[in-house]
């Protein structure tokens, strides 16, 4: 309890606001969640994402052999700063520094502290790009609950939480997970203007304007994403503005690597549309949406500029 304690204490020195422990066995509601997830694969909904079927995502000790731990952080990024008036709109989790390497060093000075306190103990630093089931090991360690809209959702931080997780060999005392707190609200749902959200927990990325703005590797973009943008060119938050949560008062990130690129927040389309391959690829430097490439950019503006 002592080594936990003091583990938690570290990660919120590190930045981390949300820390919380899960056993690596789990609980029969993270069964329930590997459920859904094969249910989702089956239905198609990941799209052109092959990689939400690595087995691992269904065997965390396929990730670390022996891991007995699963310790789950939060990084908030809400911003009081807003869009100027006519601009494009970029998901805010975007706005910073790529946030896998912002929350992926921070774990490792952590895993490379526990390992100090505890020698000989294994771990492994996870963000979302590990095969993981990052949101349900999340809520089993409390952080938070899963939203209709499939986010995670904070009584403190409302959906605005960035999360990464350190698995250990380490047998640390586990948390109590996360009790569901949507009821019957349904703003997320009837707010999506391509109908993504399916039912309840269920998104269809083949529906979703994120999906299509950063994944889709094609030409055009499908005509009913096109003509449904409202201005979204790099992901989209309306699931996450209309979401009751995020609408009580909220504390403004002061991290240093959250802090917007001014560009972002004044993005217009006639001049995006005049840069070269060269300026994206100088814009986008240590961006989480470097992965949409420069083609990729002036084909969402495109569309976005003419609905």
């Amino acid at each position: 309890m002592e080594l936990a304690d003091t583990l938690k204490q570290h990660a919120r020195q590190l930045g981390f606001a949300a820390v919380g422990i899960a056993a690596a066995a789990g609980s029969e509601r993270l069964r329930l969640r590997t459920a859904a997830l094969e249910r989702w694969l089956e239905a198609g909904h990941q799209a052109d994402m092959a990689w939400m079927a690595d087995p691992r995502r269904r065997a965390v000790e396929a990730l670390l052999p022996g891991v007995r731990s699963v310790v789950a952080v939060g990084l908030p990024y809400w911003l009081e700063a807003q869009r100027a008036p006519g601009s494009l709109k970029v998901a805010r989790y975007g706005w910073g520094r790529d946030y896998h390497r912002v929350i992926d060093g921070r774990l490792r000075a952590l895993g490379r502290w526990l390992e100090s306190q505890a020698p000989g103990v294994g771990w492994r630093a996870c963000v979302d790009s590990t095969p993981l089931l990052d949101k349900a090991w999340a809520e089993e360690a409390g952080l938070g609950w899963i939203g209709k809209h499939s986010n995670l959702i904070s009584r403190e931080h409302g959906s605005w939480l960035l999360i990464g997780h350190l698995l250990t060999t380490a047998e640390l005392p586990p948390d109590q997970p996360a009790v569901p707190a949507c009821g019957a609200c349904r703003a997320c749902i009837e707010a999506c203007p391509t109908n993504a959200i399916t039912e309840p927990f269920v998104v269809d990325a083949r529906r979703c304007i994120a999906f299509h703005t950063i994944e889709n590797r094609a030409e055009q973009l499908p005509a009913a994403i096109a003509s449904s943008l409202e201005g979204w060119v790099a992901g989209c938050d309306i699931c996450q503005d209309v979401c009751p949560w995020n609408h009580k008062p909220l504390p403004s990130s002061s991290d240093p690597d959250l802090q917007p690129r001014p560009w972002w927040l004044n993005l217009r389309a006639e001049e995006a549309l005049g840069w070269s391959d060269a300026d994206w690829d100088e814009k986008l430097r240590a961006s989480a949406l470097r992965r949409i490439k420069p083609a990729m950019w002036q084909r969402n503006i495109r569309a976005a500029h003419l609905t």
